[in-house]
């Protein structure tokens, strides 16, 4: 199915061609938000696959520590939410390749044990051997980790033995006994740029509403703008990306945070980090809300603190700037990076609930349409007016739920394309944006 955005009706292949502009059979519904895609280096997981991981769920199958640990920090962020808001439903997790990784291993005479995925998670892993007495000549295989057994299997020979969720056996033989061996040789590696170029290609055929990028590489920062321009612009898919440190983006596809924050714990996240909670708070936001002076969870300062003129600046330049105020470490601004205005793509496109709200219209229709109407409509005028009918439907939905505001049923037009198996949908919204600036006079007598 393709789509994206048009300016004149060339298109090849049959799709729902979608553009936004500014002003100077099956009805419509209004879907949910809610997934981040991210590629993470990691100490555990699987390589070169998309996990999804659901709000609330265990994270030791995906990354190899509970949520409490530090090496799942990164989902703990993306998780929290904020205060006005809520938290993402779910994770595309992706575990790119590094080079001079390795898997743990241990040899228990004639058993060789080798953790079942590279990395550093692998040397916390230990096996022991306990000789039983019924049945003879058998023994109780144990898996440990952190000091839990997390597998325990009856066996006499290497050959009875299955893998778990941690561990491989391999070797031949009758078991002997053993009180307990570590592995060791665990390695995490070296993750290259060429790494997150295939998760890129990995990711594409998902759908999202927000794309995290924590690092600092600049190879990888074009990659990933350049990639988020084509999901929407040609592919049809409608999101957006959260990232830190970059130069000058200027698109309403990308957001660039500009400062850390300091926890309550003591932790100092980097801008980069904050990408974390950021871009699972923009993806858990609903298209009817906004993360201006929404609060980060357990954050107690930002960090680098800015002056009042530093955080104009930030604003200006396009960037998601945090700042401590009664106690609280706040959005002063929920915004992506667009500060090149034209008349098609004017300054409201800057202000990300209204490019949540865009996204989320983009990716309903392509969706609804592509499913119930794509190929199924006749193109004459019933057929149209069919369109016309789930469309209005639609919009008047966005209105209940104060998204848009002075809608009528006249403001869509569907009419004929240029070809007979083409038409042209014209729908004009005005958007509703939280307040966000109060001027108040007192006059004292």
């Amino acid at each position: 199915m393709a789509g994206g955005t048009w300016s004149t009706q060339n298109k090849v292949l049959p799709g729902v061609y979608i553009r936004f502009q500014s002003t100077s059979g099956a009805n419509l519904t209004v879907g949910e938000r809610g997934t981040v895609a991210i590629c993470e280096p990691m100490s555990w997981g699987p390589v070169g696959q998309v996990m999804t991981v659901e709000a609330g769920a265990d994270t030791t199958p995906y990354c190899g520590y509970d949520i409490t640990n530090a090496k799942a920090m990164f989902l703990r962020e993306i998780f929290k939410g904020t205060n006005v808001t809520g938290a993402p439903t779910k994770v595309l997790l992706y575990r790119p390749s590094a080079d001079s990784s390795a898997q743990a291993k241990a040899s228990i005479t004639p058993l060789t044990v080798t953790a079942k995925y590279p990395g550093v998670r692998g040397n916390d892993i230990s096996v022991s051997v306990t000789a039983l007495t019924e049945p003879e000549d058998s023994f109780t295989v144990s898996t440990i980790v952190d000091g839990a057994v997390v597998d325990s299997q009856t066996a006499a020979t290497v050959a009875n033995l299955v893998e778990n969720d941690w561990v491989t056996f391999s070797g031949t033989g009758a078991l002997a006994a053993n009180t307990g061996t570590a592995l060791s040789g665990g390695l995490d590696g070296t993750v290259q740029a060429a790494a997150y170029s295939t998760f890129l290609t990995n990711i594409e055929p998902y759908q999202f509403d927000i794309l995290i990028y924590d690092g600092t590489d600049s190879t990888v920062q074009t990659a990933y703008v350049s990639f988020i321009k084509r999901m929407c612009e040609e592919n049809g898919k409608w999101c957006q990306l959260v990232a830190s440190g970059l130069t000058n983006p200027d698109s309403n596809y990308v957001i660039n945070v500009q400062n850390g924050v300091i926890l309550d714990d003591g932790t100092t996240l980097t801008p980069a980090q904050v990408t974390w909670w950021l871009g699972g708070a923009e993806a858990g936001a609903s298209y009817n809300e906004s993360l201006t002076y929404a609060n980060y969870p357990n954050a107690v300062d930002a960090s680098p603190k800015l002056t009042n003129s530093q955080l104009i600046a930030g604003i200006t330049a396009g960037n998601i700037v945090l700042a401590e105020e009664f106690g609280a470490v706040k959005v002063m601004q929920d915004i992506n990076s667009l500060i090149t205005y034209t008349p098609d793509k004017g300054e409201v496109f800057h202000k990300n609930r209204v490019m949540r709200l865009c996204n989320t219209i983009a990716n309903d229709i392509y969706l609804q349409f592509s499913q119930n109407y794509i190929g199924r409509v006749n193109n004459n005028e019933d057929g149209r007016n069919q369109f016309k009918s789930a469309i209005v439907g639609y919009m008047l939905q966005l209105q209940g739920e104060q998204a848009i505001q002075n809608f009528e049923a006249d403001d869509v037009e569907v009419l004929p394309g240029e070809d007979i198996d083409s038409i042209v949908v014209n729908v004009a919204i005005q958007v509703v944006d939280s307040v966000e600036k109060v001027y108040m006079t007192v006059t004292v007598s």
